[in-house]
């Protein structure tokens, strides 16, 4: 994507909701829109640093959260109350290593079938959308896992 029209989306996402366009959060949006890892707030904050110095922790997690906010990136959280963040907003899947914690996108969506028939289990519980994770075990923490079993 082009950083004119990565820029244009992000203050059309921006005003769409109220909010105001700034240098930070431009910034920790190119950061998400730059890598595939799924980086927590303090990486984002780490990478961002490197461009604006002077910007704070604070800043960046109210930058993430305002994008989460506008739909441009998904916040992807856990039971222990670790958050990584997703610049992909399309339709996607996720694999989680228990070991590292790296999480990787697995493409594709669940059949229409199948979605069907979870939304019947539901009851009268109204979904409105799911998230698929795989958890288990990366092919770097594979070996090691297998090794202490």
């Amino acid at each position: 994507m082009q950083t004119e029209s990565k820029e244009g989306l992000l203050r059309l996402a921006l005003e769409a909701s109220g909010q105001r366009f700034t240098e930070q959060r431009a910034a920790v949006y190119d950061v998400l829109m730059g890598t595939d890892r799924h980086p927590t707030a303090d990486e984002v904050f780490l990478s961002v640093r490197h461009h604006l110095p002077g910007i704070s922790l604070a800043t960046v997690y109210k930058s993430l959260e305002t994008l989460v906010g506008c739909g441009l990136a998904l916040k992807l959280t856990y039971g222990d109350g670790s958050a990584r963040y997703d610049g992909r907003t399309d339709p996607h899947h996720h694999a989680r290593c228990v070991a590292c914690g790296k999480v990787s996108d697995i493409e594709g969506s669940l059949p229409g079938p199948q979605l069907e028939t979870l939304r019947e289990h539901a009851g009268n519980f109204m979904v409105t959308g799911y998230r698929l994770e795989l958890t288990g075990y990366c092919p770097d923490c594979a070996p090691q896992a297998s090794a202490s079993a």
